[in-house]
């Protein structure tokens, strides 16, 4: 992430992401100061925090995939969690630790797969070696393999018992052709009875249950079964326990827990629900104040317990989102407003927009229905008239019911190939092109039945 300067970092999400061009402009410079940050003075270092930002704007216009093509291309852990999820009725929700919590089994997920990577070549050869004593069960085994046995005969004479060594070679030749994956082998294979636990959990408590699961299967001996399976899964097994043996578990939380400190982002969609109405309220008021309330320690930077140790939140970078219509982000109480110092507005989709993402973005709806339905065979081509007419249905149906966005185009389009999806393994080998006829044919009957529509479309 070092090496992208802000407009690099633009550039990569106009990748994926049409538009809303402030919006980028403004993650770049968060992500970018991070880097920066880390090039000044130790001591001026922690004083510096980051600039959580607000992105106002209606569903389906890009917020959630900013922050999540942001935080893959910087390769930090980074959670998306609905701030409705800490309020129901009574005030029966998550706890709000629990975002940590879950950032932090995101970053030792993440941290422990790239371990793995680095200890493969090694893990490879020492599962090899394993999976061969499976095979021949008496012959020496690693390096020990290509020393000869010395066995005195009958007559006193000493000779050299090559025959095992020379049996494994083959052995290994064989499986390395992959001549060998269909042979059944019998495995230990590591169960562990705590994991068959069943506890009870309330709302809320979700992290207590995880946690009692942990301590029991501590407890309880872990157990191993004998299991037969072919060859290669034999392998896949021996690899994984090989790995493990080499992957330093305390090294791997050491670094899970300082990229969440260091680089950790926090999405909070949906934030205008958790917002106290302008008018007067009740009980349900109250609720969501009492949820931004606990938010505010953890954003404005906090020490939470976890089973990994405790993680400082003080340099987690949240980023919020939510459409406020029937709110406005003055609604937040004042002490959380001051720890989202950054607003961007994004702006709704309308056809032009609808258009480019239908063919520019890398991984565009276009691209992805002809990927699936050439699997089978079938070549799956759109007409530029097809693909603007596919625009203006969504514009339409965004203006004259609920307005959701680019996510209308999911409902319109696999409305248009679901007839060809349902026909594609009938129809192998032949070519079709979709234009505007073709649109018009499978989407008028519903478009112009507006109550049809709501439900389908």
């Amino acid at each position: 992430m070092h090496t992208l300067t802000p407009r690099e970092i633009v550039s990569e999400l106009d990748r994926y992401i049409i538009g809303q061009q402030d919006a980028k402009r403004m993650v770049a410079i968060a992500m970018r100061n991070r880097w920066r940050r880390q090039q000044v003075a130790p001591e001026l270092r922690d004083e510096i925090a980051p600039k959580n930002i607000i992105m106002i704007g209606p569903t389906g216009v890009g917020k959630t995939e900013i922050a999540r093509r942001l935080a893959n291309l910087a390769g930090a852990p980074f959670f998306k969690v609905e701030a409705s999820k800490f309020t129901e009725v009574g005030y029966v929700g998550r706890d709000v630790e629990s975002m940590v919590r879950d950032l932090m089994e995101i970053s030792i997920n993440l941290v422990h797969k790239e371990e793995g990577e680095r200890v493969r070549v090694k893990a490879e050869k020492h599962a090899e070696e394993r999976l061969l004593d499976l095979l021949l069960p008496n012959s020496p085994s690693g390096s020990s393999a290509a020393t000869p046995v010395y066995a005195a005969g009958a007559d006193g004479q000493v000779s050299t018992q090559e025959s095992g060594s020379s049996t494994r070679d083959k052995l290994r030749k064989l499986w390395r052709q992959g001549k060998l994956d269909d042979r059944q082998v019998e495995v230990e294979v590591a169960s562990s009875s705590g994991q068959n636990i069943g506890v009870m959990s309330m709302p809320g408590m979700e992290d207590m249950e995880n946690q009692i699961r942990d301590m029991m299967g501590r407890f309880m001996p872990q157990q191993k079964k004998p299991k037969r399976m072919n060859v290669r899964d034999a392998y896949e097994v021996l690899l994984q326990e090989e790995s493990e043996k080499l992957i330093d578990h305390d090294r791997v939380t050491d670094i899970a827990r300082e990229r969440v400190e260091q680089g950790g982002i926090i999405f909070i969609d949906e934030i205008d629900k958790i917002c106290a109405s302008s008018a007067k309220g009740g009980n349900a008021d109250v609720s969501r104040e009492g949820v931004q309330r606990d938010l505010l320690p953890i954003v404005e930077g906090s020490v939470v317990n976890t089973k990994y140790g405790m993680v400082h939140t003080d340099h987690i970078l949240f980023i919020a989102a939510g459409a406020f219509h029937l709110s406005k982000p003055s609604d937040l109480i004042p002490e959380l407003q001051g720890r989202f110092p950054l607003r961007v507005e994004l702006s709704s989709l309308g056809k032009d927009e609808f258009l480019r993402i239908l063919k520019e973005p890398k991984n565009a709806l276009t691209t992805q229905y002809k990927a699936l339905l050439e699997t089978e065979g079938l070549k799956l081509e759109f007409a530029d008239d097809a693909i603007e007419e596919l625009a203006a249905y969504a514009e339409r149906i965004n203006t004259e019911s609920e307005n959701i966005g680019a996510r209308r185009l999911y409902t319109i389009l696999e409305r248009v190939v679901q007839d060809l999806s349902f026909d594609a393994p009938d129809k192998s080998g032949q070519n079709i092109v979709i234009d505007r006829e073709y649109v018009r044919q499978h989407l008028e009957d519903v478009v112009e039945d507006r109550d049809l529509s709501r439900y389908i479309l």
